[in-house]
């Protein structure tokens, strides 16, 4: 260490954002999500630590791989999955996974139901995900306190080996609601102990959620007309207070209800007795706020309609 020159320079972190397209990640990850300002913030700080630490490794100073197990806690359509895909992306530009491929898996992927049975599926998804990132859902259904002779012991068991000697070659990211989270955490403390990053990922606003929705209409090519707007706000802030509302994943149901219902739309027009049966590039993109369920026929439906 004393051979370093102090006045030796690493290269910029300028330099190594663009380099490895870490940039244009985190770029993709502001156009992905609407919003989770808190969540962004966090992913660059991981992002930072990365840099210097490439820039540390670049001039000989020592270097630890830090903890890159990761827990994401809220509510389920809270952009999650896409923010563990883009973790994965970070990774593997900056050396610290083979491939940054995400595999998703629940309780019913890695738990078996009979002696023996777990251990093999448990394997067999860590081996699907080595070199990536593994993302449990609802990862406290792993743990049944009431049922000593569970078979989700096993399944955290080779987690937990996994996740301390194959670190450098596995990112696991355990999600779910907090309150749950922490009460699995606090039954089972050493998978607490090897998860160095907590992100908590806030529900979205209605404003939010309006925005979400014109982004998915704009990544399908469609976009929502002016009036329907006004429409879609109104459903989704009332929509938002009824049972089975999961955020973002809520809105593309609606999305993809007002495409359906713009497609038997134009159909019936099209159709018509006094219409020359052509459909132009405007009526095929534009989801009118016809398209859309309104609060009118959400609040007719009953408070426990699942149906959007």
């Amino acid at each position: 260490m004393n051979a370093i020159p102090e006045e030796a320079e690493a290269g910029t972190v300028e330099e190594y954002m663009y380099k490895d397209g870490v940039k244009d990640i985190l770029e993709q990850l502001d156009n992905d999500l609407v919003g989770l300002v808190p969540v962004k913030s966090r992913v660059k700080e991981i992002a930072a630590l990365l840099v210097v630490d490439k820039l540390r490794r670049n001039l000989g100073l020592e270097t630890g791989v830090p903890s890159l197990h990761m827990c994401f806690t809220g509510a389920p359509g809270t952009g999650k999955t896409t923010v563990a895909m883009r973790m994965g992306q970070i990774l593997q530009r900056m050396g610290y996974c083979r491939s940054g491929h995400l595999v998703v898996a629940t309780r019913d992927d890695l738990v078996g139901q009979y002696v023996g049975h777990t251990a093999p599926k448990t394997k067999e998804v860590i081996k699907k995900a080595m070199g990536g990132v593994l993302l449990i859902d609802e990862a406290y259904y792993l743990y049944n306190a009431s049922n000593d002779r569970d078979y989700g012991q096993e399944s955290i068991e080779i987690l937990l080996n996994v996740m301390e000697e194959n670190r450098e070659d596995l990112v696991v990211v355990l999600a779910g609601y907090k309150d749950r989270m922490d009460k699995f955490f606090s039954f089972i403390p050493g998978m607490s102990s090897r998860i160095g990053n907590h992100i908590e990922f806030p529900n979205y606003e209605p404003e939010e959620l309006l925005d979400i929705a014109k982004v998915m209409c704009r990544d399908l090519e469609y976009e929502m007309s002016v009036d329907a707007e006004p429409i879609f706000f109104e459903y989704i802030k009332k929509r938002m207070s009824m049972p089975y509302f999961s955020n973002a994943r809520t809105v593309r149901n609606a999305v993809d209800r007002a495409r359906m219902r713009a497609a038997i739309r134009l159909f019936n027009e099209a159709t018509g007795p006094n219409s020359n049966g052509m459909v132009s590039r405007k009526d095929l993109m534009t989801l009118e706020k016809i398209d859309f369920v309104s609060v009118e026929e959400l609040t007719a439906r009953g408070d426990n309609a699942i149906v959007e």
